[in-house]
């Protein structure tokens, strides 16, 4: 998209990889992991530079290359023993710090609609009110784990919060995208997240946003 300078890809790219290292902590420097984490961004990066992605009229959605495969993958390692018994195997405090990965998202989503590839209803300006995980993160990690002054009800509870702010600009920005059930943003449609970099996003962040909440609120469960 020439109508985005390089500084914002650039600082998006930096971005996804911050979100690898810090769900690769989370994983203990599982090499397995970090394999998977890599192989996945290297396919996803090589097709959305092909274009693939801004192919719009073709059924199904193409993007369901990219966003279809992570949340089978998150689903098999819920209901199998060995999936399980890795997710409670993963560390809940560095589970947490994943989640500051929003506070740069959300400035990438800002400088996207300022160049009118995606709509204002997808930044803090609109609708999406995102930011706020990534601002509580380091809080929630340092009260509930260095200081030990949050119980488990009130973590519980906020990644639960966090999880519904999540789903909610997943929801506006899957109705943003320029397809036959677009319901959002008809003047400003969500295109930059069909090209490279931007498709990291949905393939690749989204996905490991979500599963860190959702194996976090499984090991709170657990300790309850």
């Amino acid at each position: 998209m020439d109508q985005v300078p390089e500084f914002v890809s650039a600082f998006f790219i930096l971005t996804a990889l911050l979100t690898l290292y810090l769900f690769f902590r989370a994983a203990f420097n599982s090499r397995i992991v970090v394999f998977i984490l890599l192989a996945w961004l290297s396919l996803q990066g090589f097709i959305a530079s092909t274009g693939f992605y801004t192919l719009t009229d073709a059924f199904p959605p193409r993007l369901l290359l990219g966003i279809l495969p992570p949340l089978v993958f998150i689903v098999v390692l819920f209901v199998s023993p060995k999936g399980r018994l890795f997710i409670d195997g993963l560390d809940l405090k560095a589970l947490i710090l994943v989640h500051m990965v929003r506070i740069p998202v959300e400035l990438v989503l800002f400088w996207l609609f300022s160049f009118g590839t995606i709509p204002q209803l997808m930044t803090f300006e609109g609708r999406n009110f995102d930011v706020l995980s990534g601002i509580s993160a380091l809080p929630v990690y340092y009260f509930g784990f260095i200081k030990k002054s949050l119980d488990i009800k009130f973590i519980l509870a906020w990644n639960y919060i966090c999880l519904a702010l999540l789903a909610n600009i997943v929801i506006h920005a899957l109705f943003s995208f320029p397809y036959p059930f677009q319901l959002l943003a008809f003047d400003q449609p969500n295109i930059a997240l069909l090209y490279f970099p931007f498709l990291w996003l949905p393939a690749v962040v989204v996905p490991l946003v979500l599963f860190s909440h959702l194996a976090a609120i499984r090991q709170l469960r657990r300790k309850q």
